[in-house]
């Protein structure tokens, strides 16, 4: 298997009766490029459909149900796909049902090869709408989130910072007049009060989460090779993998620099290291990869694990601000990681590894 092959082709679900007509529509839209599922039925149709598609080819007459509910029920479970209606008997009526029910479009059977095709892009073309509307409704979210955390930073920051560094001066004068105690008496002493010092450690590392998210630094993007800054991650990470018996696999092809700022990058590739062998049982791996991107202006960083991977329903909120699903942290880590590759007009996706666990697929600008 290819671990490179990330790209999914469009997904169609044919839902017909007539066997060998649904053979004849996979032969041509596979051909196409598209990925055909079929069903016989409405029961089938639903079974089939839970695990995701594109665009569905559903016929109006089947034996358990009627393809124009069929189809509604379809859009109401999967708002952002798309149906298409087929029919051998094409009135203004059932024209006007099909539109009711939410299809996109119509088709008369015998069906055109070509017209087929042509139908089945424009009605990939509203899925990709959809998408669109749903990243920009997800990014004036995040817009609204930052802005408030700007501006609770900005109050907070001097009366947090302030105590803790207080906190922590005296917890050190009080390790020091431990320390000059016989040895029996301090054990019970030091561990309470290495205790807290972790907790004021934790509290401040929060703190610095919040102040980098608000408050991002200059951006002077410079020509940065990449492999120098993945190896140097993989080496830090080494220790702690290596305890787990985490296999750390280096793929790295020959690729340009990339504008960007170099310290940055390697945090964004270390949040992603870290967080990836955090996913992975004992014994499981990591890999990370450079190749040339699709674009040939863009370079891609993929970190790959042998995890369970991050479940669809909530891919798309894992870069909201205060978004987490671990018990303890800020929630700004993998935000952090999205507002620093945004900074450098790249992009970051996270989407199923070719080998199973999680891939998270960075993509960024080529230095010129």
């Amino acid at each position: 298997m290819n671990p490179h092959a990330s790209v999914r082709r469009p997904r169609v679900l044919v839902v017909d009766d007539n066997a060998a007509l649904a053979e004849n529509l996979r032969d041509i839209l596979e051909e196409a490029g598209f990925a055909v599922r079929a069903a016989g039925t409405c029961a089938e149709a639903h079974a089939v459909a839970r695990s995701g598609f594109d665009v569905a080819l559903v016929d109006l007459t089947l034996p358990d149900g009627n393809g124009t509910e069929l189809a509604q029920e379809l859009k109401d479970a999967s708002p952002d796909s798309e149906v298409v209606l087929l029919t051998g008997h094409a009135t203004m009526e059932s024209a006007l049902d099909a539109v009711r029910a939410g299809a996109c479009a119509f088709l008369q059977k015998p069906v055109n090869p070509p017209e087929l095709i042509m139908t089945l892009e424009t009605a990939m073309r509203h899925v990709r709408l959809h998408s669109e509307k749903r990243e920009l409704a997800r990014r004036a979210a995040m817009a609204e989130k930052l802005a408030a955390v700007g501006t609770m930073t900005a109050g907070l920051s001097h009366e947090i910072r302030n105590p803790l560094n207080a906190a922590a001066l005296q917890l050190v004068v009080l390790e020091r007049r431990v320390g000059k105690l016989p040895g029996p008496e301090q054990g019970p002493l030091l561990a309470p009060l290495h205790l807290v010092r972790d907790e004021i450690r934790r509290l401040d590392h929060i703190l610095e989460d919040f102040l980098q998210f608000a408050r991002p630094r200059e951006f002077y993007p410079k020509a940065v090779e990449v492999a120098p800054v993945l190896d140097r991650v993989l080496t830090l990470i080494g220790g702690p993998a290596e305890k787990r018996h985490v296999r750390v696999i280096r793929d790295f092809e020959a690729v340009p620099p990339v504008a960007g700022d170099e310290e940055r990058l390697q945090q964004v590739v270390m949040n992603l290291g870290l967080n990836a062998l955090a996913a992975v049982p004992e014994g499981g791996w990591i890999r990370v990869s450079c190749r040339a991107g699709d674009d040939p202006e863009t370079v891609d960083i993929l970190i790959d694990d042998s995890g369970q991977g991050v479940p669809p329903e909530i891919r798309e909120r894992i870069f909201e601000p205060f978004f987490t699903t671990k018990a303890e942290g800020s929630g700004l880590g993998l935000p952090i990681v999205h507002a620093i590759v945004t900074q450098h007009g790249g992009t970051i996706t996270v989407e199923d590894a070719p080998e199973g666990g999680a891939r998270f697929a960075l993509r960024v600008p080529r230095a010129r």
